[in-house]
């Protein structure tokens, strides 16, 4: 039976896993790894839709991976505060990715949007096989939450 919710994107046909893998091969978070490894992990990626204005995470709920905007935009929130606004092709939720910690904002849907989401657990799986990718990934992760670290610092410094 089909999730109208979930869905698992290796099914839904080569042109859309490529597309997808071809966003997530944009990213910093994919410096340096081979298109065919991160075509095999989006194999493992789920996808779900979310209507405009629907929560796609709240603050405090427990982070499982990070997700990558396929279609539509996200709006991340934090105490009433917007910390961005999202479209294609922008990541969020990567913390999650390096600890399992709650998550430190909210997530809207901004409008109809398609979202990938890859979870702790498959990546671990990928890293088991590809240690050396691995580490390589792993690397560019905490390059991108040391730049996030260090954008959230100059825009406090700049509000003093």
């Amino acid at each position: 039976m089909d999730n109208i919710f979930w869905s698992n994107i290796f099914r839904s046909g080569d042109s859309e896993l490529q597309t997808i893998a071809r966003l997530w091969q944009q990213t910093p978070l994919f410096d340096d790894i081979p298109e065919r490894q991160i075509e095999l992990l989006c194999g493992k990626m789920h996808l779900r839709r979310f209507e405009e204005g629907e929560t796609v995470f709240k603050q405090g709920d427990q982070g499982a991976g990070a997700i990558l905007v396929l279609e539509g935009g996200v709006r991340i929130m934090a105490d009433k505060t917007e910390l961005a606004r999202l479209e294609s092709g922008d990541f969020f939720g990567e913390i999650a990715l390096a600890a399992p910690e709650r998550r430190t904002a909210d997530a809207i849907a901004t409008r109809a949007s398609r979202l990938v989401y890859m979870l702790r657990q498959d990546l671990e799986e990928w890293i088991e096989y590809q240690p050396r990718l691995g580490a390589r990934f792993l690397l560019n992760l905490s390059a991108a939450l040391a730049q996030r670290l260090f954008e959230a610092n100059r825009r406090l410094a700049t509000q003093q």
